[in-house]
């Protein structure tokens, strides 16, 4: 029976790999419709808001309130301060190499959103009002790819310090949690389409078994 163990490991991560690939490619298909986004793109918005008018989202006043704050948690600000929080930490435990991840983490992620941004140059959607300030292309969400990748890499470092299984699903599950907030918000506030944000949630997803590959330390979260 142990010897299974890191083959049905192996097979988890082999599944999260064809999901984030499978979803990148539903991505990236959306890039090459016609006009722009596919039909589940355009229908997922409009869904999103009043029937017959575009540029009231649904539910009351303060739920789009509350989607800023979610986006909010996916700009560079935040997640700048709240990097610098982290690697005060690892710095106090004299986890240098950590503070090295993390770093790589932050300015990776926001490489690889501006190069892609640059080269796809996607408008950004013009089915809805826009409920936020937008200042880049569409393709792929930076917010989303950004909180991504660096809560989950909060989420490994912390939980590679933890024995209990349930501790270390707990800080990964609430890493997505946020990324998953931010997403939505993306496309709730109209300032994404879904492909962008399915580009971010894979590109974050692809970053995690990344993680978990070549770090050593963190071959048990």
């Amino acid at each position: 029976m142990p010897a299974s163990a890191p083959r049905n490991g192996w097979n988890r991560r082999h599944a999260i790999a064809i999901g984030a690939l499978a979803l990148l490619g539903l991505a990236v298909a959306s890039l090459m419709a016609d006009g722009g986004s596919l039909a589940f793109d355009r229908s997922l918005m409009l869904a999103l808001r009043t029937p017959g008018a575009p540029d009231d989202p649904l539910g009351p006043r303060w739920f789009e309130d509350v989607m800023r704050d979610m986006t909010a948690l996916g700009g560079i600000g935040v997640v700048i301060g709240a990097s610098l929080v982290f690697a005060g930490y690892l710095a106090l435990e004299r986890r240098l190499v950590d503070i090295a991840v993390l770093a790589t983490s932050i300015v990776g992620a926001q490489l690889v959103s501006g190069v892609i941004k640059h080269l796809v140059q996607r408008p950004r959607p013009d089915l809805v009002s826009h409920e936020a300030a937008i200042y880049s292309a569409s393709f792929p969400s930076g917010h989303t790819l950004m909180a991504t990748v660096v809560y989950i890499t909060f989420a490994l470092l912390l939980a590679a310090d933890f024995a209990d299984r349930r501790v270390r699903e707990y800080l990964l599950a609430s890493a997505w949690l946020v990324a998953f907030a931010v997403g939505a918000s993306r496309i709730y506030l109209g300032v994404h389409w879904p492909s962008d944000v399915l580009a971010g949630w894979s590109l974050g997803a692809l970053w995690m078994l990344a993680m978990r590959r070549y770090l050593p330390r963190l071959t048990g979260t």
